[in-house]
């Protein structure tokens, strides 16, 4: 199962209270204080790692405690503090701080897009101070003593948007992960069914030492997405991060939908969900040209291509005919891209 949206409630913990004691030796007046503070309460940390790739422990465990901090102690004795909690969560979490007022938007706190980037997301609560700290010239004796600080509380919504730098996209059955298996190591669930599967892919293209990439399987999009339709906000966001995208359209005549329209329906989609989407450089690939019986859907498909001002190419993912060249320019795109940014 994949997971990219959760709520979770974390508690940072309690600081520990001051003691209250005295001495007992001679010529001590009073016995003299001796009442040591209290522990801090421990804080709860994000962690981005790469060993994750889904929030679904997060789904099953929602709530999660640091350690309070131990009360102090007699003979000027410090209170343990209490562990911090760290949660790892996958490269490219956003979270967020849902508000307590219900009708404000959650407040975004970080975007954990670095492996090992770290973020405090609840504090631990200060630990009091024991009586100890109060003597004074005229309070020889003091009596008085903190109680520990409460560990901040908050509620959470992490979402999970994918890093990768090239997006795959195209209507469900396009071939996107035959294409992603042909050209890196993922093993994603391919079969000939006429829907989509639930589950974005990553893998990692090398093209020779020094070149390489991520690549990222989009689930299947329809008419609508933008809407929500079809689970289309979910995989729509996950095009956020990418850099360029190839637009995968499948020429044969197996589905019976038309090559042009598919092309101008998900561009559309990219446009309504988020118009940042479809300024981005983008590649159109005509695949499963091994199963193609009717030539002029690919020169339709070619035309559109080149009114847009969009580069094409004739793929098969099944047999791999046309991928180098399509792997050069995603590189190309990729490498002008990096140079525009920077």
């Amino acid at each position: 199962m994949f997971v990219d949206e959760v709520d979770i409630h974390v508690e940072a913990g309690h600081g520990g209270r001051g003691c209250l004691a005295f001495r007992r030796e001679k010529f001590v007046p009073r016995g003299g204080p001796s009442g040591g503070d209290g522990g801090h309460g421990g804080s709860v940390y994000l962690v981005a790692s790469p060993h994750i790739n889904t929030l679904i422990n997060f789904r099953f465990h929602p709530e999660f405690q640091a350690q309070r901090g131990e009360h102090g102690m007699g003979s000027n004795c410090t209170g343990h503090g209490g562990d911090d909690l760290e949660l790892e969560v996958p490269i490219g979490t956003l979270v967020y701080e849902k508000m307590a007022d219900g009708g404000a938007p959650p407040r975004l706190l970080a975007d954990l897009a670095e492996e090992g980037q770290r973020v405090l997301v609840a504090k631990g609560g200060r630990g009091g101070m024991g009586n100890a700290r109060f003597a004074t010239a005229t309070n020889r004796a003091p009596r008085k003593v903190q109680p520990g600080e409460p560990g901040e509380i908050k509620d959470l919504r992490l979402e999970l948007k994918l890093l990768a730098d090239v997006g795959l996209v195209g209507f469900p059955n396009a071939g996107k992960s035959t294409m992603i298996a042909r050209i890196s190591a993922a093993r994603p669930k391919i079969a000939d069914y006429p829907f989509t599967t639930l589950v974005p892919n990553l893998g990692v293209v090398r093209l020779g030492e020094d070149r390489s990439f991520v690549v990222a399987d989009v689930p299947g999009l329809i008419e609508g997405a933008h809407r929500g339709l079809g689970l289309g906000h979910q995989f729509l966001r996950h095009l956020e991060r990418t850099k360029v995208l190839v637009h995968l359209v499948d020429v044969s005549s197996a589905t019976g939908r038309d090559a042009v329209s598919d092309l101008d329906i998900i561009r559309q989609e990219l446009e309504l969900f988020q118009p940042t989407l479809a300024a981005k450089p983008q590649v159109v690939a005509a695949n499963k040209i091994d199963a193609v019986d009717d030539e002029s859907r690919v020169a339709a498909l070619a035309k559109r291509a080149s009114d847009l001002k969009l580069p094409f190419y004739r793929v098969s993912a099944a047999t791999g005919a046309g991928v180098p060249d399509l792997l050069e320019a995603m590189w190309q795109r990729l490498a002008a891209s990096r140079q525009t940014a920077a």
